[in-house]
């Protein structure tokens, strides 16, 4: 009996050590995604360095005998000295828990787990792990309420309709993590249920590239826009469907993670500012906008998508909805009569600001004569 026992003792240790020689190397990272713990909040911050790109951080070529060749599609490529995208600015990754097992395992990884930190200076790259759109039951997801989708309720108009494929989960724990150099998490969060935590928000990483875009590309042009604010990013459906009658459309983009409004703040007062230099804040403003993401889409087209200005003197001023939907769109509201795309009616202008607001109206219907759509997206 004594006999039997060492044999198979002997045999459990074999094998365990075999085990451990032949144990591939992305589950030890799979291990710090799953023991992150709750000040992460499903976030992981890795350094841009951190993930293989055909290059070393100091900018040397990979050794060929210490990393195997790159998979043909990267899930993740830094681009600039802080950031990825296009920008070099985009300061996070949006993956669903099974992208972890791709990303784990290319080689060179090595993931660190840690607390996310929202501070000044070069943040690392963070990885958010999305609940995916699975666990959604009905209109909710963990006590969040998030209404129904187009294509759940049977509308999908085109591929850029179909649902999201996850959700990002918002605490006040990981609210205030830079998602990009000029924007927060938080920033994109809906305006709704404001006393439930945790939150749930649909963003994509070319939205976040856009418009750090924009903002470098109307710098580039003496236009001080580091003070953009988004005024509304994603909107749960429910929330979009109870905001129909401000203006909303049925199946907005914002719905679906890749369009913010925003407006310029130069002065720190929460509303859009006197871009141009001419003593008002007016619909001439707003247009310097469109005409900076018009600069970024001919130069990269793959983040075309639709431009909204809207003359609205609310809480925030005018302002311009920017999307990445794949496609051209651009539309004006608070300036045309929708159905019939001509100028509203107005009083004779006796001052010169109307005069100027004529002026920039004129040059924007000339611009986006015959693509000015009837709906807000």
């Amino acid at each position: 009996m004594t006999h039997v026992r060492f044999r198979f003792s002997s045999a459990v240790t074999t094998l365990l050590t075999f085990t451990a020689i032949i144990l591939p190397a992305p589950a030890k990272a799979l291990q710090l995604y799953s023991h992150a713990g709750r000040t992460s909040s499903n976030a992981v911050a890795n350094h841009a360095d951190s993930l293989p790109t055909g290059a070393s951080a100091s900018g040397g070529s990979v050794s060929s005998d210490s990393a195997p060749a790159a998979p043909t599609k990267p899930l993740y490529s830094p681009s600039g000295e802080k950031g990825s995208g296009l920008s070099g600015k985009v300061f996070a990754r949006f993956v669903l828990p099974e992208d972890w097992i791709s990303l784990a395992s290319l080689p060179g990884t090595a993931l660190a787990a840690a607390s996310v930190q929202g501070g000044s200076g070069g943040s690392p790259e963070t990885v958010f792990t999305m609940r995916s759109f699975g666990q959604k039951v009905r209109a909710w997801l963990n006590g969040y309420r998030l209404g129904y989708w187009p294509q759940e309720k049977g509308r999908l108009r085109s591929e850029a309709y179909k649902n999201p494929d996850g959700f990002i989960e918002v605490t006040p724990e990981n609210e205030d993590t830079r998602v990009s150099e000029h924007f927060r998490l938080r920033d994109f969060v809906s305006h709704d249920q404001k006393e439930i935590w945790p939150k749930y928000v649909v963003l994509r990483e070319p939205l976040l590239d856009k418009l750090e875009l924009v903002i470098e590309d109307l710098n580039d042009h003496g236009i001080n826009a580091e003070g953009m604010r988004i005024r509304s990013g994603f909107r749960t459906p429910a929330h979009n469907f109870a905001v129909r009658g401000e203006g909303s459309a049925r199946d907005s983009r914002h719905q679906f993670g890749d369009a913010a409004d925003v407006f310029i703040d130069q002065v720190g007062n929460g509303k859009m500012s006197d871009l141009n230099g001419d003593g008002r804040v007016n619909f001439a403003d707003v247009k310097m906008i469109l005409d900076a993401v018009e600069r970024v889409e001919s130069r990269y087209p793959e983040l075309v998508g639709g431009t909204g200005l809207y003359a609205y003197s609310g809480r925030s001023g005018p302002f311009a909805h920017i999307d990445v939907r794949g496609t051209r769109a651009r539309w004006v509201r608070g300036v045309y009569k929708g159905r019939s795309r001509r100028v509203a009616r107005t009083r004779k202008a006796s001052t010169k600001s109307s005069s100027s607001a004529k002026t920039a109206v004129a040059k924007t219907a000339s611009a986006t004569r015959g693509r000015v759509s009837e709906t807000p997206e």
